[in-house]
């Protein structure tokens, strides 16, 4: 049985007899009978062939020499056009492109750099000229402390009085150069997510657990925003950081219930400490005014007493003037403003009678004419 090798027959045995031909070339081919082609038949027939394929005639008029049958002829002038033109079109669709009002778009001159594109219609000569479309103005945001992105998303951070929170937050950014961002930048989330959280846990570092759970929220938003935003600047990737959302922060879940009542006990603590505060200053209070109110009395009786004895030290001396002057006088004065002062506040009635011989009626309501202001006074006489 004869096997047929790879190109054909030969190339096996015939009956215990190699059946090589001395003529074949190495690697089993046999050389071609008859004359070689030229290159320049074996053009034409291409050609004829390309022809047929785009719509033409052969050039024998009928069908072409080589007998396949398929009808040849040249290119026509409609058809040449026609090509040309989509060559264009689509050159044209290549090069032109839109930018909208939230895009900027980055034209690169054999992948380097050329210049921005700004909204409107733009021309970019394809494939010399290249764009890239960015939408700058929309904001992203990259979420941290949600444990998405594994275990380098954890938000558990450690602060400075050696307590442990857990912080939920969200940088949001917008690309503000385009061209920094997508030379300078291979990962934007990435990036985003690595600088906020070393500069996050710089800023719990140097807090405490308490005010980061009620008052400071605010404050370490706008610290992470700055220091976020330095740090990308540094790098420059062209990243404008809109804002930082605080979202959570809390203790750890396994503690939290624990955490919760040590929380209720220090309220309670702060709650009892101020009432006995406010005690404490109302007493205090109400001492140093009753200090102060001793104090100003004690001012007021001391000027009294220094301005009645001045007064009648001034008085002694007035009357002593006036004794000088008239000493009988000031001394039956003296006599009567001394009586008037003893005798002023005694509750009795006098009856001068020296000069009667009868006296009084023995009968007189001296209480009702003492109520009516008026005393009447009986000297000696008939009636």
């Amino acid at each position: 049985m004869t096997n047929g090798g790879p190109w054909g027959s030969g190339g096996g045995q015939n009956g215990g007899k190699d059946d090589r031909d001395p003529n074949r070339r190495p690697g089993g081919r046999r050389p071609p009978e008859g004359p070689i082609p030229e290159i320049e038949d074996i053009m034409k027939k291409g050609s004829e062939h390309l022809r047929v394929l785009m719509g033409g005639r052969g050039t024998g008029g009928g069908r072409p020499s080589g007998g396949g049958g398929l009808p040849t002829g040249g290119f026509g002038k409609g058809t040449v056009a026609l090509v040309v033109a989509g060559i264009v079109a689509a050159w044209g669709w290549a090069s032109f492109y839109t930018v909208q009002q939230n895009e900027r778009s980055l034209e690169l001159m054999f992948g380097k750099y050329y210049k921005t594109g700004n909204p409107g219609l733009n021309f970019a000569p394809w494939p010399v000229i290249t764009a890239e479309v960015l939408p700058v103005t929309d904001e992203r945001t990259t979420e941290l402390g949600t444990g998405r992105a594994g275990d380098s998303d954890s938000g558990l951070m450690l602060t400075r009085d050696q307590n442990i929170v857990d912080i939920e937050y969200q940088v949001v950014w917008n690309i503000s150069d385009p061209a920094k961002y997508l030379f300078n930048l291979a990962d934007p989330e990435d990036t985003i997510r690595a600088v906020s959280a070393s500069a996050m846990r710089d800023i719990i570092a140097r807090s405490e657990l308490s005010p980061i759970l009620n008052r400071d929220r605010g404050a370490i938003a706008t610290d992470l925003r700055a220091a976020v935003q330095g740090t990308l600047d540094n790098y420059g990737v062209g990243i404008n950081v809109v804002r930082v959302n605080f979202n959570r922060a809390d203790p750890p879940s396994e503690v939290i219930d624990s955490f919760r009542d040590v929380q209720a006990a220090q309220q309670e603590r702060d709650r009892l400490e101020k009432e006995a505060d406010a005690y404490a200053n109302q007493v205090t209070a109400g001492a140093r005014g009753q200090a102060a109110q001793l104090q100003e009395q004690a001012e007021a009786y001391r000027a009294q007493t220094v301005n009645n004895a001045q007064g009648e030290a001034a008085r002694f001396l007035s009357v002593y003037e006036e004794y000088v002057k008239a000493p009988d006088v000031t001394k039956r004065r003296m006599f009567f403003e001394t009586m008037g002062r003893t005798l002023g506040d005694i509750d009795k009635v006098m009856i001068d009678n020296s000069q009667s011989e009868q006296g009084v009626v023995p009968y007189l309501p001296l209480d009702q004419l003492r109520r009516n202001g008026t005393v009447t006074a009986a000297t000696g006489g008939n009636n």
